[in-house]
């Protein structure tokens, strides 16, 4: 054994020696210290006896003695009244430590004196918030947990308070938000009615929830999941190694979707693209899907050569022939619709099969073609964009929250379902999400949370399942494994492949040959259905189309 280890036990040898001395030791030394302030006592009070009185109180106390001693048992008691009253004096007389303020106390009257300027007028003649009042006046009940922190709060304000305006209200809602803490989501409910203000915390989103098949039907999609007071349906999920219910936002598509598509807004890094991913593996199974990677970072390269995916475009040349072929697959599938209707027949297959239009950061293609002097892919989306719920086509759009003034018109105005991933300003929020948010963002936003409005309801929070790219290095194991488990291969579709290829290759071709003539599909754009072939034409551009793989069984629509 070293020496420092000899060392080491011989402090805790003597550290322990000591504790059990003092244990066994205490009542004596408590004894020994009321002794001592005894005989302290005693030397004092023989000073400040006067010399000519000494004598008389020595016999007296000699006298006493005496008595004492014939008693019987008289020295046993005066001992045992001695040791009692030594060790009474003796004892610790350190002050009690003052109870610590109450914490609960001291936020709320920190929140009242921060409301007081903004809810006080100089006309009132009975405030119910003035400075040096008491909270318990204007708040009615608040309840905190165990760690602390502020969980609801109801307070009352004045009637001239003006709640109607969203501004006042902001200033209110970024005030308690301030002093209640910023670390958690606060929604605020107000009754303008009775002058009512309820403040509630929320819980923490499930953020371990990975890309998976959702118990839904055809034409529902699972944008992420919410709140359980958002929603009264809860799907089944797998959720940490086991299965778990979980309130989802469902968002319904089809003919009569109120919404049929949607504008998801974002920052850097919070799970845009991520989402674009989540909607193509749960609608490929269906439905057919064309992607537009704006930003060219190639986030969508998985999804290359994959059964019903038409295309994956980075480029601007191939972007755009991907979206006029929509514009006129768009005005194709209208006039189907017409003639079933006119006919009394149902519309073709290849008419009603849902084709959705993915596009990730489009601006940035809008000026890439506004530097080349060529057409804005934004202006080919009007057609999908208008008469996309008929034709059974719908638009996603990703794009970054700042780039939002560069969307045109009729994109914002045609995208009734809007979403915000990421933090997000409550000055931003009427813009992004078309009404003002009553909900403060918390100081730390995990990827994937954010909020979403379907329609004109009001928004909620949500948080999109995790979708990583699977090809990228750094996506967990776990997590690249659910979403390449999810992704189509040719012996998982309903068609044969041969039968697949031959429809992907018939996109433009007539729907009849007496009512729908070829010149109808090539009046908006060039005439794509010849030129389409399989794998027999390579692209003008290859250096800018990146990610692509082709498959024999997996034939792959490109564009001219």
């Amino acid at each position: 054994m070293t020496l420092t280890e000899h060392l080491a036990r011989g402090r805790d040898f003597a550290r322990t020696a000591g504790d059990h001395a003092a244990d066994m030791f205490g009542p004596l030394i408590t004894i020994g210290r009321g002794l001592r302030s005894h005989g302290r006592w005693t030397v004092k009070k023989w000073n400040d006896t006067p010399t000519d009185k000494r004598g008389p109180a020595a016999l007296a106390a000699v006298a006493i003695a005496a008595a004492v001693a014939l008693l019987p048992y008289g020295p046993l008691l005066a001992l045992l009244t001695l040791m009692g009253s030594a060790a009474w004096v003796g004892r610790d007389k350190a002050p009690a430590a003052e109870p610590a303020p109450d914490t609960t106390l001291i936020k709320l009257g920190a929140i009242y004196t921060a409301l007081t300027p903004y809810l006080v007028h100089e006309s009132d003649p009975s405030p119910l918030y003035n400075h040096g009042g008491d909270f318990k006046d204007a708040f009615t009940s608040w309840e905190f947990d165990p760690e602390g922190r502020l969980t609801s709060l109801d307070l009352r304000y004045p009637a001239y308070f003006t709640d109607t305006e969203p501004h006042a209200r902001a200033r209110i809602e970024h005030v308690i938000h301030s002093k209640a803490g910023r670390s958690r989501e606060y929604r605020f409910s107000w009754d303008e009615e009775t002058n009512h203000l309820l403040v509630s915390a929320l819980a923490p989103l499930p953020t371990d929830i990975t890309a998976q098949r959702f118990v839904t039907t055809q034409g529902e999609l699972v944008l992420g999941f919410t709140d359980t007071t958002s929603t009264s349906r809860m799907i089944p999920v797998h959720q940490g190694g086991g299965t778990a219910h979980q309130p989802p936002v469902l968002w319904r598509t089809g003919p009569r979707s109120s919404e049929p598509h949607l504008l998801a807004l974002g920052t850097h890094g919070h799970g845009t693209s991520s989402l674009l991913r989540s909607i193509a593996l749960q609608v490929l199974p269906y439905a057919d899907i064309v992607v537009l990677d704006g930003a060219g970072s190639g986030e969508h390269a998985c999804l290359v050569g994959r059964p019903g995916v038409h295309t994956v475009e980075t480029s601007l040349h191939g972007a755009l022939a991907a979206l006029e072929w929509a514009a006129n697959e768009t005005q194709r599938r209208l006039d189907a619709h017409n003639l079933a209707k006119r006919t009394g027949t149902p519309p073709p297959p290849d008419a009603v099969r849902p084709l959705w239009l993915l596009l990730d950061h489009p601006a940035e293609l809008s000026e890439l073609a506004q530097a080349e002097e060529r057409p804005d892919p934004q202006d080919l989306l009007e057609t999908p964009l208008r008469h996309g719920r008929t034709a059974h086509v719908t638009v996603v759009v990703a794009e970054y929250l700042d780039a939002l003034g560069r969307l045109k018109p009729t994109l914002r105005s045609a995208t009734r379902a809007r979403m915000v991933l990421g933090p997000l300003d409550p000055d931003l929020a009427p813009e992004a999400l078309g009404t003002a948010l009553d909900i403060t963002p918390s100081s730390h936003t995990p990827p994937g949370r954010g909020y979403v409005r379907l329609g004109n309801q009001p928004p909620v929070r949500i948080q999109v399942p995790a979708t990583p790219d699977p090809l990228d290095e750094e996506t967990p194991d776990d997590q690249r494994d659910a979403v390449i488990a999810l992704l189509p291969h040719a012996d998982t579709r309903t068609e044969a492949p041969a039968a697949a290829g031959e429809h992907r290759l018939s996109l433009a071709k007539d729907v009849t040959a007496q009512d729908l003539a070829p010149k109808d599909l090539t009046s908006k754009g060039p005439d794509l259905g010849p030129d389409l072939v399989r794998d027999q034409l390579a692209p003008e551009a290859p250096a800018e189309r990146t990610g692509e793989i082709e498959q024999p069984n997996a034939p792959v629509l490109r564009f001219r």
